[in-house]
């Protein structure tokens, strides 16, 4: 078994790669890792999306923690960033997703939360690794007598409703359409939309276990942006099955991505006084565009490595206030401590109500040069050799063809068996042209 955590928590298709065994295991030692850090019975909290596997990886998660003493409450279905809060909010020794996010119904995974509601570090999930791979600590079972218990805490979920209702006021007056991916947003979506007074419709919200992110969600826009033009709505917002992140369209069916998001709350906050040391945090994957638009508005941006995980550690070394990711992963740690597409959801809708501007409007904040990407799968050997000085040479070539106007951005992903090649540039024949000759290149090199 190669390693177990990728860029965001464990992630495989379930009973397969990810099965209950690895479950079990990973969860044993994660609850080991918890446990020395409580004072007294440690509680962790675990939530799950729609998946059909979730129930079952739910068990063997709850039995691992048990077994080594955490007493669990069971959440059920609920958004990845309330999980995040609700360690908080409640106070417990550390919290558990179960969900593949954007991915489909197929795969799953397991995120870890410590007690003070941020993901686990390296350091952490390394020592899970070296207790599950290695053995370089026994798993300390608890006695009989200490055997966690296993509740239902289904309630709880009401305490992060009302607090992403509460962080702005009242939205009436703007039509919405709401995506929830047949994910863990149909769950609390409603309620939240209801609190601010919005009045919005709510679409792919009849989850069977199979069908979530599946032609629907802020991976496939098509269909809201088509709803949203021949009905009239101001706006639609999509998130994925976790929830944690949010892609929206305009009035015209037209995308509104993270990027845009960023440069429009950036702006927002700014003139609010809200946008801490005037700096905010994209990955490297953001577009030209909204470093252009950093520099014409005085902005400072410093982009991170690709993955949630990065763009939060930025924003707490550096004390900013606002980061994200192109994909729609917004984080405002005024509010929460990892990406929220509902909270990055209202926020949007009520600077269109502030700022009185259409949703196209408010995206012309920003020129979007275009972008192309292609994907070629790889092994994790396959991978290794993007390191090599003959790949590295090869695209240092090809990017100096692009004379300053763009760039190529190559990277293995961390949760999928593949490596992403992106390209940008302002003349989209030549970047779409070389995109193809870098990833059949690219494969002959890595082969």
């Amino acid at each position: 078994m190669g390693r177990i955590f990728g860029t965001d928590g464990v992630r495989g298709i379930a009973n397969k790669k990810l099965d209950v065994e690895l479950a079990l295991a990973i969860s044993r030692a994660a609850g080991m890792i918890i446990k020395n850090e409580t004072t007294g019975k440690p509680r962790v909290i675990v939530g799950r999306d729609t998946r059909l596997s979730g129930t079952m990886l739910e068990a063997a998660v709850a039995a691992g923690l048990s077994s080594v003493g955490c007493d669990v409450e069971l959440l059920g279905v609920v958004p990845t960033p309330a999980v995040a809060y609700l360690v908080t909010k409640l106070g417990v020794s550390g919290g558990v997703m179960i969900t593949a996010s954007h991915n489909p119904f197929q795969y799953n995974g397991i995120k870890y939360f410590g007690s003070t509601g941020f993901k686990l570090t390296d350091e952490q999930e390394n020592r899970i690794e070296g207790i599950v791979l290695d053995g370089s600590e026994p798993i300390e079972l608890a006695p009989t007598e200490e055997i966690g218990k296993i509740s239902h805490n289904t309630e709880a979920a009401e305490l992060y409703v009302e607090h992403i209702a509460s962080t702005v006021g009242d939205l009436s007056g703007i039509k919405i359409a709401v995506d929830c991916a047949n994910g863990a947003s149909y769950s609390t979506a409603k309620r939240i939309f209801a609190k601010v007074n919005a009045n919005a419709t709510f679409l792919n919200c009849e989850p069977d276990g199979i069908n979530v992110n599946r032609d629907c969600g802020s991976l496939h826009l098509d269909g809201l942006g088509k709803y949203v033009k021949e009905n009239g709505f101001d706006i639609g917002v999509a998130f994925d099955g976790d929830a944690d992140r949010c892609l929206a369209v305009d009035e015209n069916g037209e995308l509104i991505d993270g990027d845009m998001f960023m440069a429009i709350l950036a702006k927002r906050f700014a003139s609010e006084g809200r946008l801490n040391k005037n700096i905010f945090i994209p990955t490297i994957m953001s577009n030209m565009g909204l470093f252009k638009f950093a520099e014409e508005h005085s902005m400072n941006c410093y982009p991170t490595k690709v993955g949630d995980r990065y763009v939060l550690e930025s924003l707490l070394k550096l004390g900013a206030s606002l980061g994200g990711e192109q994909s729609g992963h917004i984080i405002i740690p005024e509010y929460m401590t990892t990406g929220d597409g509902e909270l990055s959801a209202l926020m949007i809708i009520e600077t269109m109500k502030l700022e009185g501007k259409k949703a196209s409007e408010l995206k012309k904040i920003m020129t979007v040069y275009p972008q192309v990407m292609v994907n070629i799968e790889a092994t994790p050997e396959m991978k290794a050799k993007l390191d090599d000085p003959e790949v590295k040479s090869y695209l240092d070539i090809e990017s100096a063809r692009l004379e300053g106007d763009g760039r190529i951005l190559v990277r293995p992903s961390g949760t999928e068996p593949l490596i992403r090649i992106m390209i940008e540039g302002k003349d989209k024949a030549k970047i779409d042209a070389l995109v193809l000759e870098c990833a059949e290149t690219l494969k002959n090199l890595i082969s």
